[in-house]
């Protein structure tokens, strides 16, 4: 209960912190990569960028961050914010209007970080040049969702190990697949 308790101070105070400490140019800036972000547009036209111009490195690389953020998508979305009913973070401490543009579903897990880390994590490996450029809007879609108050630290670094997970798996599920299976 004692942690429990750390971890709901520590979200509190990050939030505000994070909430009322941003310089108004680096909010507007973190809001208009969250907005590209937004239903993965972001990511998508990332892969489609790179898969035009990439060669063959590019189109495994776009299909391997396509394929992960899929599962991402699944597994944040689809299954944990319907287990984890959390509530976003109160609207007091949110000293701006951004707070006002929250989403109805539920906090936990921030379904936004766990499509952009898994789409760089799943880049990363095939293209690295390709995998750093995406690590800068993803680190930016991340602080965003705390800074405009939609999610708590801990829902942000949920939706990080829930995309680094989805990264791992479908890098690896070829040959986990193939080792169980002959």
């Amino acid at each position: 209960m004692r942690l429990l308790m750390g971890l709901f101070e520590a979200d509190r105070v990050l939030t505000q912190r994070a909430a009322s400490r941003t310089p108004p140019g680096v909010a507007e800036v973190l809001s208009a990569v969250e907005e590209a972000a937004e239903s993965t547009k972001l990511w998508c036209g990332a892969a489609v960028v790179m898969a035009a111009l990439g060669g063959w490195r590019g189109r495994r690389a776009a299909a391997a961050g396509l394929r992960a953020m899929v599962v991402a998508q699944l597994v944040s979305n689809g299954l944990c914010k319907q287990l984890a009913d959390r509530p976003r973070p109160p609207e007091e401490w949110i000293p701006h209007d951004e707070v006002e543009d929250r989403p109805d579903s539920s906090s936990f897990p921030s379904g936004h970080t766990a499509a952009a880390v898994s789409f760089t994590a799943a880049i990363a490996p095939t293209w690295p040049v390709a995998g750093a450029v995406c690590a800068v809007p993803a680190a930016a879609v991340a602080v965003e969702r705390v800074q405009s108050g939609a999610h708590y630290p801990t829902d942000v670094a949920a939706g990080a190990a829930i995309g680094l997970l989805s990264a791992w798996l479908v890098r690896r599920a070829p040959r986990l697949v193939v080792r169980h299976w002959w």
